[in-house]
């Protein structure tokens, strides 16, 4: 059986799976806020988590306490429909590798992340952790999500047989510092903040937004998501232990804002935080995809959790950081 303890200590080995993306970084960045500074941290050129062989000879080596696994391959709907094959793949080795390394190595607690996107394409909304597996999943992204909802499963089922203590964490849609950019794999926020930002730099009339705009969609900032993952992970055990052991949904936790916004209002304000004058237009001979997608996060709320950066606030934050790293000098 594993040593089953409570908080983390500043002092604890902590191995930050995925450093260098925008949820790692963002967790990195609130541990070392946090005071804790014995984080090991390992880029993909020094650590090839698709390799079980060299992942275990990383935890033999380094021996953490604790797991955050913010490592995964993402994109949008693009990459997702492009590239199922590499992306349920990366995602399932990744997983396994690290997940059986840490129950191999005695790992204290372990926090896998996700996405909502591991929930049925029409689950009743807002979606709540045990509507899981409980309907088709959407087409486009069915291999990253398939990957993630085994996932949920491996953690659950070494929690059950070895006794681990291993937590699955399912945000909403994130964006922030370190997001990406690319319009071809990018999501829809960074998006529209390219695409405006370069309407603006030209002077264009008009910037078009693919569909009616009337979806409605909820952001979480990734430095929302980093303190959340770090409020996970130092619950007490008592609290912890229900979570593990929740009868609807055990070891499956949503992290979001609760809050929602339609892509043509979500479009609106980022067209105002860039100051962009010209026109949003909307192509509504375009698809819009799914009509709402909100995650019930009353769970993780419930345990005295919550946002605290306004959507206005992070986009601004999200546009400066695009304009300091992207955009030439």
């Amino acid at each position: 059986m594993m040593e089953k303890t409570g908080f983390m200590k500043k002092y604890s080995k902590i191995y930050v799976a995925g450093h260098r993306g925008m949820v790692g970084s963002a967790i990195v960045r609130r541990l070392q806020a946090g005071g804790y500074d014995n984080l090991i941290l390992r880029s993909h050129d020094e650590l090839d988590l698709c390799n079980q062989q060299a992942v275990q000879a990383f935890f033999a080596e380094q021996q953490p306490d604790y797991v955050f696994m913010a490592a995964a391959k993402v994109g949008g709907i693009i990459a997702n429909s492009s590239y199922p094959a590499e992306f349920i793949y990366s995602n399932l080795m990744i997983q396994n590798n690290l997940i059986h390394a840490a129950y191999l190595h005695g790992v204290k607690r372990l926090l896998f992340l996700g996405s909502t996107c591991i929930y049925p394409k029409l689950a009743p909304q807002p979606m709540k952790e045990e509507y899981l597996l409980t309907g088709p999943l959407e087409p486009t992204n069915d291999a990253y999500a398939v990957a993630k909802i085994a996932g949920i499963a491996m953690c659950r089922s070494y929690n059950r047989q070895y006794g681990t203590r291993f937590l699955s964490a399912m945000p909403n849609n994130l964006y922030g510092t370190n997001d990406n950019f690319d319009l071809t794999t990018s999501h829809v926020l960074p998006a529209l903040i390219r695409k405006f930002h370069e309407a603006k730099e030209r002077n264009e009339h008009g910037v078009v937004v693919w569909g009616t705009g009337t979806p409605l969609r909820e952001f979480l900032h990734v430095d929302d998501l980093a303190d959340a993952c770090a409020f996970l992970m130092n619950l007490p055990e008592e609290v912890y232990s229900s979570l593990l052991d929740h009868p609807a949904a055990p070891g499956l936790i949503n992290v979001g804002s609760g809050q929602e916004v339609s892509i043509r209002d979500l479009a609106l304000l980022v067209k105002d935080v860039v100051g962009f004058s010209g026109e949003l237009v909307l192509d509504t001979s375009k698809p819009d995809g799914t009509p709402r997608k909100l995650a019930d996060s009353s769970r993780i709320h419930a345990l005295g959790w919550h946002h605290v950066i306004g959507l206005r606030d992070g986009i601004l934050a999200t546009y400066r950081w695009f304009q300091q790293n992207h955009v030439p000098r």
